[in-house]
C-alpha cells in the first residue's frame, strides 16, 4: 500500500455577501490574495524550511511548517525531501510526522532508490521497520542494482560490534527485512550476487545464518497460521531472533497470545530477549498489550530492571501510565527491587515517580519498606529525590518514607531523606 502525497491545502472561498460586509481575511503565509490560489515563492520557502527543520531533526518546527502548508515530499534540486531525509538519518518521530501527513513511500532519491534502502544502507532498523508497516515496495532495486537487503549487507557504514557485545543494527536491519518478506534470493543487478553470497564474502557470521535459515524455510514451502504463532511465541520465549522473525516471514500474527494471553514482546520483554524485541517492536509490536495478570511488556521492564529492554520499547511510545494488578508504575517494582540503573533511566521517560499504588505507596516509599536499606536502595532514593519525588508524601496509615527509614533503623536512608 503505497501513501499518497497530500496536496496542499487552498484557503476557504469568500462569498460575496461577506465580501461586502466584513473586512477581508488576512491571507494565510503562503498565499495570495487571490481566493484558492498559492504563491508559488512562498509555498518553495515552507518546503526548503521544512528540508531544513528535517536536517536538523527539529520535529516541532517542522509540525508547524506542516500546518502552515510545507510539503513532506517537496524535494530539493538534490531530490531530497523531508520524508526521505527522515528515512535516511534514521529520525523516527520525524518519520512518523511526515507519514501521517502525506509522506509518499513510493517517493525516489537522486539515486531512484526508496527510503526503505537508503535507511538500510544505514542500519536504521525502526525506520526500516515504519515503512515496512506503511506499505514500502520492499525489493525495489535503485540504480545502482540494489535493493534494501543489499544495501545493509554491502555497504554498512558500521561494522560488526566486538564479541560479547550484542547485536549490531545491521543484523537487526537484516532481520525485520527477512521477516517483511524480502526476496532472499534475488541477486544485486551491479554484480549478479545474491545477499547469502555478500554476507559470506564480508564474514557476516550472523547475517549468513539468518539468510540460510530464510532460504531453507521458503524452501519446504508454506506454513500455517496455527504453527507460526506457536514458532513466534516459542522463539520470543527462547530469545530466537532469527526464529521470530522467520516465523512472521510465514505469517505469524504479530500480537499472537499463548498461555496467561501474553504476547511475543511480553514473552521476550519477560525473558529479558532484546534481540527478539528488536525486531518486533520495529514491525509494531504493542508495547501495551495486557495479559491476564495486567502486565504489559513495558511494565514488566520494571521487575527485570533491564535498561536494554525499556531502551527497545522506548520507540514503541509505551503508555507510562498503565498499571499493574497492584495498581502501580514500572518504577514502583524497579524501586522496590534494587534496580538502580532502571530507575536513573525511567525517571527521565516522563514517568510519574510519585504515583501510590492499590497497596498506598510510592516507588520512595517502596525502596524504603520494602528495601534492605543498603547502598542500592540508598542510590535510589537519591536518583527519586533528584528527579522531584515528594518525599513528604506518607502511606495509608500517615507514615512518612523518612518515618518508615527511622523505625527500621535504616540510618543512612533516614540521613538522605532528612537533609
Amino acid at each position: 500500500m503505497t501513501a499518497s502525497t497530500t496536496a496542499s491545502p487552498s484557503p476557504a472561498t469568500t462569498s460575496t455577501t461577506e465580501a461586502t460586509t466584513t473586512p477581508a481575511p488576512t491571507p494565510p503565509n503562503g498565499t495570495t490574495g487571490t481566493t484558492g490560489t498559492r504563491d508559488p515563492l512562498a509555498q518553495d520557502d515552507l518546503d526548503r524550511r521544512l528540508r531544513d527543520a528535517a536536517w536538523a531533526n527539529d520535529v516541532a518546527a517542522a509540525r508547524d511548517l506542516i500546518a502552515r502548508g510545507a510539503d513532506v515530499n517537496a524535494q530539493d534540486e538534490t531530490q531530497q525531501s523531508a520524508y526521505l531525509v527522515a528515512t535516511s538519518e534514521g529520525y523516527l518521530e520525524l518519520l512518523d510526522l511526515t507519514l501521517a501527513h502525506g509522506g509518499d513511500v513510493a517517493s525516489k532519491d537522486s539515486f531512484n532508490g526508496t527510503g526503505l534502502i537508503r535507511a538500510g544502507e544505514r542500519g536504521h532498523t525502526g525506520v526500516v521497520g515504519r515503512l515496512i508497516q506503511a506499505g514500502v515496495e520492499v525489493d525495489h532495486v535503485n540504480r545502482l542494482g540494489w535493493t534494501a537487503l543489499h544495501e545493509a549487507i554491502v555497504r554498512p557504514r558500521e561494522r560488526e560490534v566486538p564479541p560479547g557485545k550484542g547485536t549490531s543494527a545491521y543484523d537487526d536491519t537484516v532481520r525485520v527485512l527477512v521477516a517483511g518478506g524480502a526476496d532472499v534470493r534475488l541477486p544485486s543487478r551491479r554484480d549478479g550476487v545474491a545477499p547469502l553470497d555478500h554476507a559470506r564474502s564480508k564474514g557476516y557470521a550472523r547475517q549468513v545464518a539468518t539468510l540460510e535459515k530464510a532460504l531453507r524455510q521458503d524452501a519446504a514451502g508454506p506454513v500455517d497460521q496455527a504453527e507460526a504463532d506457536r514458532r513466534l511465541l516459542a522463539a520470543a520465549s527462547s530469545g530466537d531472533a532469527d526464529g521470530a522473525a522467520l516465523a512472521l516471514r510465514a505469517g505469524a500474527d504479530l500480537e499472537a497470545v499463548g498461555d496467561h494471553r501474553r504476547t511475543p514482546l511480553l514473552l521476550a520483554a519477560s525473558n529479558d530477549r532484546t534481540d527478539v524485541a528488536r525486531v518486533l517492536v520495529a514491525l509494531g509490536a504493542s508495547p501495551n498489550a495486557l495479559d491476564d495478570q495486567h502486565d504489559t511488556p513495558w511494565l514488566v521492564t520494571g521487575v527485570t530492571g533491564s535498561v536494554a529492554m525499556l531502551e527497545a520499547l522506548l520507540s514503541a511510545h509505551p503508555d507510562l501510565t498503565i498499571r499493574n494488578r497492584f495498581g502501580g508504575l514500572s518504577v514502583i517494582p524497579a524501586s522496590e527491587r534494587g534496580h538502580v540503573d532502571y530507575v536513573r533511566r525511567v525517571v527521565q521517560t516522563g514517568i510519574d515517580v510519585d504515583h501510590v499504588n492499590d497497596l498506598g505507596w510510592t516507588a520512595m516509599l517502596e525502596a524504603v519498606i520494602l528495601g534492605d536499606g543498603g547502598p542500592r536502595h540508598q542510590e535510589i532514593v537519591r536518583i527519586l529525590l533528584a528527579a522531584g519525588a515528594n518525599r513528604a508524601i506518607a502511606d495509608k496509615d500517615g507514615v512518612t518514607a523518612l518515618q518508615h527509614a527511622q523505625r527500621k533503623g535504616y540510618r543512612q536512608l533516614a540521613s538522605i531523606l532528612a537533609a
